[in-house]
């Protein structure tokens, strides 16, 4: 099942897609059921990032083929960062390149997504607690990265997360194709058997450091082929069995 968020006619709104439209639900108590008549044409639809997470939490270094690329060991536990809510950028938007930066770069990634409240739970436990997933943008202002000596900075700039297009909710995520094209050539290509660490395990690691919340994301981490961005690229992030992330990289806003 393909959930969205969407704008139509001035509201927003929660819906799952199918070919012939989107039909409305309520997001809580995550009941899907389509039992309606009410239908929304695709034409009408403007696609919203498909979640409002209160955290989006990031992974580190999880694809092996990635350590390889950079002569670096796996790490031993997982390496958490956090991205701001204000990151989060709809599909088919625009990622502000900021002007502090010299240096912006793109790292595709399949983001997670929380379906309930999550608190200190087992590996065997954490699928049951997840919603679905989605393609997702890890964007990084790479020289501020090495400047500042942390991250927080060089990855929260306005639009520096790209989520979409949906949650599927049907999906296996253990072994899924994951690609990212910049203007159509393909930069990142690998596999989610490739990580270090799979969902489930991230799900627990994650939960028994701090409570996750419905429509909380996590960031599993990015494939070999990271690189540099220019205004007036465009990226694309397709996942297997999920779908394409679409983003154009533009000026900042503060300029």
């Amino acid at each position: 099942m393909r959930l969205v968020r969407f704008m139509a006619e001035g509201c927003t709104g929660y819906g799952v897609y199918r070919e012939d439209g989107v039909y409305p639900v309520s997001w809580e108590p995550y009941d899907y059921l389509v039992d309606t008549v009410e239908i929304v044409e695709p034409g009408s639809v403007t696609f919203l990032s498909p979640v409002v997470p209160s955290k989006i939490i990031c992974v580190g270094l999880n694809y092996s083929d990635h350590a390889e690329e950079l002569g670096m060991e796996v790490p031993a536990e997982p390496v958490l960062f956090m991205k701001g809510s204000n990151t989060v950028l709809d599909p088919g938007g625009v990622v502000l390149y900021p002007e502090q930066s010299g240096r912006v770069d793109y790292e595709g990634e399949l983001a997670v997504v929380m379906g309930s409240e999550t608190r200190s739970v087992s590996e065997g436990e954490a699928l049951s607690h997840v919603l679905g997933y989605t393609c997702g943008l890890d964007m990084t202002a790479r020289d501020l990265q090495a400047r500042d000596g942390q991250w927080t900075r060089a990855k929260n700039f306005d639009t520096f997360c790209p989520l979409g297009p949906w949650v599927e909710t049907e999906v296996d995520p253990s072994d899924l194709e994951i690609t990212c094209r910049r203007n159509g050539e393909v930069v990142q290509s690998s596999r989610t058997s490739r990580m270090v660490f799979a969902v489930p395990a991230l799900v627990s690691f994650i939960s028994n450091v701090m409570t996750l919340y419905s429509g909380d994301i996590i960031m599993t981490g990015t494939p070999p082929g990271v690189g540099e961005v220019s205004r007036g690229d465009r990226l694309e992030v397709t996942i297997e069995g999920i779908g394409a992330l679409e983003c154009s990289i533009e000026g900042s806003a503060w300029t």
